[in-house]
């Protein structure tokens, strides 16, 4: 059989996909530099030289509700990329993230012979685990970034591979306040708070007020303090100026950023957070921290049926304790916020001791990544496709 380029089919739904994605592909493309990748993903993957068929950014809904809002244009996307894929299936198919909206799509292709690869594990372990099911049926394998997911994959049979984050083999173990204030031109004196609302325009909706009004509180208390506000998108920007606007706060020392969120989180003292990815990397950058997750109440209240870890953030879950403060939905008041934050900047034994313990937890995600979730990858190609692979990665 002539060998040819593999063709590989990956899927993304938001911010955090695409940078796994991109690292991925970039890992992929190193061994096998005319392998074609297609499918769904953002800026970073398309820096990769990928194909994207549709924008990530219209997977990137967060909530039960939010999601209905989007149910006809996400459903359509969904059958127009499924006949595609059965149409001319690929040689791997690899959903990153997105359970919502990748197993349907992964079961469909594993039935039609399609090897598949889950990047990311549901949260199985923060809710009950009736999805693991679903998982079985749809995977060839699953990748998984923590180190207390194998066991319960291993449990139902689940062919599965421990890789590690990304962001533990990007960020430096080391601090680097020094460095990251220089390059912002910021006193190495000068308190300093992070906002990051999120990276969805759905959780600027929720969070943007709630974030200027306790960066005013903390200003009236500290009024030599500095903001910094990296933003992802100029979607997600312009929602925070008209934030800013509406509470009229444009007074308020917040320094806006084009990006630069971990500029941002290594320069301050304390990081202001919107549960998700951040909290991780803010973690990984060894700052303390005060997480906030709010949402439509419909969606909460359904979310808070199904779950069952009494934390929801990252780092928290990694450290099994709670290590620094969340305040979740109604309980997320620019007040409490405000407190906790201006609390973290006096404790400076418990910002050491909250450093250490991030610390250790970098060590352990530390794996590789890019090049452990390549060679599962490159396991599953067909024979034919496999030939292409450079000799010193096979």
């Amino acid at each position: 059989m002539n060998s040819r380029a593999a063709r590989i089919a990956v899927v993304a739904g938001e911010a955090s996909g695409d940078l796994l994605g991109s690292h991925l592909i970039g890992a992929l493309r190193a061994k096998m530099p005319d392998a074609q990748f297609f499918g769904i993903g953002g800026a970073k993957m398309i820096g990769q030289g990928f194909d994207a068929w549709f924008p990530l950014e219209t997977l990137a809904v967060r909530g039960y509700v939010e999601v209905l809002r989007h149910y006809r244009e996400i459903s359509r996307i969904r059958r127009e990329l499924k006949r595609r894929l059965l149409a001319e299936p690929p040689d791997v198919f690899i959903g990153v993230d997105a359970p919502d909206f990748n197993l349907a799509l992964e079961k469909a292709l594993k039935r039609r012979g399609v090897p598949v690869i889950h990047y990311v594990g549901p949260s199985i372990w923060a809710w009950r685990g009736r999805r693991i099911h679903a998982i079985g049926q749809s995977v060839s394998r699953i990748l998984v970034l923590f180190p207390f997911e194998p066991a319960l994959y291993e449990k139902k049979n689940i062919p599965v591979t421990y890789v590690g984050h990304p962001l533990a083999d990007l960020l430096p173990l080391e601090d680097v306040r020094d460095e990251a204030r220089e390059l912002l031109g910021i006193p190495p004196q000068q308190p300093v708070f992070a906002l990051l609302p999120g990276s969805r325009q759905s959780e600027l909706r929720y969070m943007a007020d709630t974030f200027i009004e306790t960066a005013r509180l903390i200003h009236q208390k500290l009024p030599e303090a500095l903001f910094l506000a990296p933003l992802a998108t100029r979607e997600t920007r312009l929602l925070f100026e008209a934030a800013l606007y509406r509470r009229q706060a444009h007074e308020l020392p917040i320094r806006l950023l084009f990006g630069h969120a971990h500029e941002a989180m290594a320069a301050s003292d304390a990081v202001l957070v919107a549960s998700g990815t951040a909290t991780l990397e803010a973690a990984l950058l060894k700052r303390p921290m005060v997480i906030v997750y709010k949402m439509a109440a419909l969606s909460y209240r359904l979310m808070r049926r199904m779950g069952y870890l009494p934390y929801v953030g990252l780092p928290n879950i990694l450290a099994d304790g709670f290590v620094v403060p969340e305040f979740i939905q109604g309980d997320a008041t620019p007040e409490k916020l405000a407190a906790a934050l201006l609390g973290l900047l006096d404790d400076k034994e418990g910002r050491a001791r909250i450093g250490e313990i991030f610390r250790r937890i970098h060590l352990r995600l530390k794996q590789n990544t890019a090049e452990k979730a390549a060679r599962a990858v490159l396991a599953l190609l067909p024979d034919e496709a496999r030939k292409h692979v450079s000799v010193a990665a096979a």
